[in-house]
């Protein structure tokens, strides 16, 4: 009686959840509800060299030439030239403002040499509306949105035209006017915010891009953010630009797994992994991706492979931790950059005096904008107090009120003059 009773409730249990599945109808077992079932007689382990590693998509091959013409994305011209323009400006303006801090006229700065693909590729497949959590190696992303050379300068200098007033070091760019939102210091902190705030644009016809490098992936943030993102089925990106290189260390002392790709199926998010120095494979995979986040309110990882050729930062030599011949091969043999100059030489959309044309208006349009903002003064200093809370709480008055009687005490140690 009793064993007729739980099988009554069991059934009923399985009918009204459908949470359990009948394993086999003839012999009534229960498949285990945490992971799916495939049995086996045979006992062995199960790692990163028992599956092939997983493909990577390309389009463009390193002579510029598209392999396969069905996957060709069929920009438009004005696109196609827009991506190419954007490119060389960045290289440009990176060239020209880390020399600024070599010379000790800004403290610090990234460039982004190698990386110009999977930043201007993804940009390119979103909407204005997308909202972007950066890491600090995005600003193709922001350049392609509209930011400009004077509101990079302007934050790098910190000067009073910065909209962080400059409380950020430099590189901590933000837009809200651009949907891009403030890079944060920290490592990786942004990946489970991306997660939550894809949550709460369910339904908003928008998605959530996360970038993040390989090396971020290595912290417990991504974890928690992947997690979150496909239990609650978050319509979120997260593209990580795996470069080779966390800093000073490689890949292969990062992780002993096929690259990040590989963590996605895990975490059951769907997944793609694209060669990100081909700029037309990362514009056709974002778009993928945003077409299914969408659809699905399911999130995608996307691993664009691509290669650092700078240093980490102005506060890094990397050739402490790499040989000089992989700088060079990537440089030249691999540029994104020069990549897609072929293509566009090939389809007789670009030439020789174009980009010498080109080179030469970036190099005046940067060096003007940073002669500008070099000249600009500082924000105030009860910036650090005013524009912080709606009401300024009581502690901070009392902090601001010292602050003002110490600079007025040795007034002729700061530069006051300099102020707004």
């Amino acid at each position: 009686m009793f064993l007729r009773q739980s099988s009554l409730v069991l059934r009923k249990y399985l009918k009204n959840t459908h949470k359990l599945k009948l394993f086999s109808t003839s012999t009534s077992t229960i498949d285990y509800p945490g992971a799916q079932v495939i049995w086996s007689g045979n006992l062995s382990f199960t790692n990163s060299h028992s599956y092939p590693p997983i493909s990577t998509y390309r389009v463009l091959n390193s002579k510029g030439q598209i392999t396969n013409n069905s996957e060709d994305p069929k920009l438009s011209n004005d696109v196609l030239e827009k991506m190419y323009k954007d490119m060389v400006l960045l290289n440009v303006m990176d060239k020209i403002l880390y020399e600024s801090q070599r010379q000790g006229r800004i403290s610090f700065y990234m460039t982004n040499f190698g990386e110009e693909a999977a930043q201007i590729g993804s940009a390119a497949a979103l909407s204005i509306e997308d909202l972007v959590y950066g890491q600090y190696r995005e600003a193709g992303v922001l350049l392609w949105r509209g930011f400009t050379i004077a509101d990079f300068v302007n934050q790098c200098y910190g000067n009073v035209e910065d909209k962080g007033k400059g409380r950020q070091m430099p590189v901590h760019y933000g837009s809200k006017k651009l949907n891009f939102v403030t890079i944060s210091s920290p490592l990786t902190t942004q990946m489970p915010q991306a997660a939550g705030a894809a949550y709460a644009l369910k339904g908003k016809n928008k998605v959530v891009i996360c970038y993040f490098g390989e090396g971020a992936a290595s912290e417990g943030d991504a974890h928690a953010a992947f997690n979150f993102a496909t239990t609650l089925d978050c319509p979120v990106i997260f593209f990580c630009r795996n470069n080779g290189y966390a800093i000073s260390t490689p890949a292969d002392e990062q992780y002993r797994g096929d690259g990040i790709a590989a963590r996605g199926p895990g975490y059951g998010l769907n997944t793609l992994r694209v060669d990100g120095n081909d700029v037309f494979a990362v514009y056709n995979a974002t778009l993928k991706a945003k077409e299914f986040a969408l659809a699905r309110n399911k999130p995608v990882l996307i691993e664009a492979l691509t290669y650092r050729v700078s240093h980490h930062s102005t506060s890094d030599d990397s050739s402490a931790y790499r040989p000089a011949d992989e700088v060079t091969h990537w440089a030249t043999h691999l540029n994104p950059v020069n990549r897609l100059r072929l293509y566009l030489e090939h389809n007789s959309l670009w030439n020789e005096d174009k980009q010498k044309e080109w080179m030469k208006e970036c190099r005046k349009n940067v060096l003007t904008v940073f002669e500008e903002g070099e000249k600009k003064v500082k924000p105030h200093w009860n910036e650090m107090f005013t524009d912080v809370y709606k009401d300024i709480p009581d502690h901070l008055k009392k902090q601001m009120e010292e602050m003002a009687q110490h600079v007025e005490q040795y007034k002729d140690k700061y530069p006051v003059k300099n102020f707004s």
